[in-house]
């Protein structure tokens, strides 16, 4: 059975059904109030805005956002490391001269944004006359970005910054830091050994920090057969600033020469293509 409808001239459902744009709603999933009503009704809950659609709409603008803002940035590196690394201690004055260094070689340095090696990373770059980004990140103990990032956003949610990071990339330089050190340098580490993104140089600064780590890949990962010899391939560890952007600078030039081939060689392969098309018309004229 179905209901009257105050408008003769529309079709009317079935009693108990809801139609919402694509979605079908029947039963107790009716609702009885629209979605425009709850956008226009000021009088009503403001809990809607905490609702996983409206949450998809926040992360595509975080998207958005940070795309436009990092469109035309050009070659960048990325820094990594602790946010409580103190000014006094070495690394942050390695990670100030990676970043000025850095720069040296054309490139902007990204960071998280946040103090210890990031806020570092950020002076070097900045003092250099570079471009220095901070891709910040909501935290209960954290309070913005550092006073050297001259372009930057902060961001609710870790997977779109990290979209970022890498997207906008060309390298990453990991100092020692935490677990969220960690989760970039391992992002990174899979997503160049799965192909997803190629010639990838990451550089593990800080040789007693890193050892162990890199001792546990190769005694345990590999010789339990985890990953492969070449997956040890996809990193170098130093404790040398020049020797870092070295590595990075190389690896750059490779990709260039590699990408530089791809092209001629699809250049080649259209010409004999249209060669042989051009052949193939004149005899049959």
């Amino acid at each position: 059975m179905s209901e009257p409808s105050i408008h003769p001239d529309r079709p009317v459902g079935p009693v108990g059904q809801q139609q919402r744009g694509p979605i079908v709603m029947r039963r107790k999933q009716v609702q009885h109030s629209t979605s425009e009503q709850r956008l226009l009704d000021s009088r009503g809950p403001s809990d809607w805005v905490h609702t996983d659609p409206w949450r998809v709409l926040r992360i595509q603008s975080e998207f958005i956002e940070g795309f436009g803002m990092l469109a035309e940035l050009g070659a960048a590196i990325s820094v990594f490391g602790s946010a409580r690394t103190k000014p006094d201690d070495p690394m942050y004055a390695a990670a100030e001269e990676t970043g000025r260094k850095l720069v040296a070689a054309g490139y902007a340095v990204i960071t998280g944004g946040g103090p210890g090696v990031m806020e570092a990373a950020n002076k070097g770059a900045s003092e250099a006359g570079g471009v220095s980004v901070g891709l910040g990140i909501e935290l209960p103990f954290e309070n913005g970005l550092n006073e050297w990032v001259d372009i930057g956003m902060n961001f609710r949610y870790f997977f779109t910054r990290k979209t970022m990071f890498v997207k906008y990339a060309q390298g990453f330089v990991v100092m020692p830091g935490g677990f969220g050190t960690l989760d970039e340098l391992f992002e990174a580490l899979t997503l160049a050994q799965t192909r997803k993104v190629t010639s990838f140089p990451v550089v593990l600064f800080g040789t007693a920090y890193w050892g162990g780590l890199v001792d546990w890949l190769r005694n345990t990962m590999l010789e339990d057969g985890k990953i492969s010899a070449a997956d040890l391939e996809m990193f170098t560890v130093t404790d040398d600033v020049d020797e870092a952007i070295s590595y990075i600078m190389k690896a750059g030039e490779l990709a260039d020469a590699a990408a530089q081939e791809a092209a001629e060689v699809a250049a080649e392969d259209v010409e004999s293509t249209s060669a042989k098309a051009r052949r193939l018309g004149s005899d049959g004229s």
